[in-house]
């Protein structure tokens, strides 16, 4: 099991503002990490992270960055949940403190850190936005079986809803299976940033539907129990839960905001947002 240290409290959306240090040891060669990562998955049932640190902060901030591996169980790794809406916990904050990460483990070079960054982040929202299901598949698929198997719950507005989302639903998925088959020829692009919008706009248009469908059993949830479960269930339990659990996937793996950037940016070719922090040493930007 993998985990992904790359968010912080202080540079979520704006990643590259990321202030986690890695100083290199000259003796050892080793680089020495001090920082605090936040909104990570699985971090306590990961034996390793992917991690992006600082290692220049006298370069702009998409510049002086540089990617590890770095070994959960190293004794200055510290993990601690964070308990969600839900109720559970599959999110954690990770403290570093004095983590050694042999050179051998850096990934790309000195550096280079954002652009490697960049591959892992692309990949993140193919496999969000499209993930391999079958028709009537994630949250659509409890949706349709309600409104077939319980026909007393039918209003026609609702079936208007439920059509058009249905349909929505089915083009997420097949335009998910051709974004799939266009990655064995190459590395993901920027379009990924698109199915992960359309992910995020279903998955909650859908499960306030659902809510709306069932009426006062639909809120119906009970189980707050802290739990820290060992995989991310964007679609399991009930309809409850499936609502809670919805509301965060427009901010994890990429705001919608962010993605909109990219998508105008990088597919369409619309002029980017004016920037003045591009230029200026990340240890003179405000903080």
């Amino acid at each position: 099991m993998w985990c992904q240290l790359f968010s912080e409290p202080g540079a979520g959306s704006d990643l590259a503002a990321l202030g986690t240090g890695a100083v290199r040891d000259e003796a050892s060669g080793d680089w020495i990490v001090n920082g605090q990562k936040v909104w990570t998955s699985s971090a306590h049932t990961a034996r390793w992270a992917i991690l992006i640190a600082r290692t220049d902060p006298e370069q702009p901030k998409h510049r002086g960055i540089t990617y590890f591996v770095c070994d959960m169980t190293d004794p200055g790794v510290e993990v601690r949940p964070l308990r969600q809406i839900t109720g559970e916990a599959e999110f954690n904050e990770v403290f570093l403190t004095d983590v050694r990460i042999p050179d051998a483990h850096r990934l790309g070079a000195v550096g280079e850190g954002w652009k490697v960054a960049q591959t892992t982040l692309m990949n993140e929202r193919v496999s969000i936005g499209g993930m391999r299901i079958p028709r009537e598949g994630g949250m659509i698929g409890p949706v349709a079986k309600a409104w077939r198997e319980r026909p007393e719950l039918r209003t026609h507005d609702l079936h208007q809803r439920l059509m058009k989302l249905w349909v929505d639903a089915e083009v997420a998925r097949l335009t998910g299976e051709r974004l799939r088959q266009q990655l064995v020829a190459g590395q993901p692009g920027p379009e990924g940033s698109g199915m992960k919008l359309g992910f995020a706009r279903l998955n909650q248009e859908i499960s306030g539907l659902e809510v709306e469908l069932l009426g006062e059993e639909g809120l119906l949830y009970d189980d707050w129990t802290m739990r820290r479960p060992e995989i991310v269930d964007f679609t399991g339990r009930d309809a409850g839960y499936r609502y809670l659990r919805s509301k965060g996937n427009s901010i994890e793996g990429g705001t919608s905001e962010v993605l909109l950037n990219i998508v105008a940016e990088r597919v369409l070719g619309l002029p980017s947002e004016p920037r003045t922090d591009k230029d200026v040493a990340w240890k003179d930007l405000a903080r």
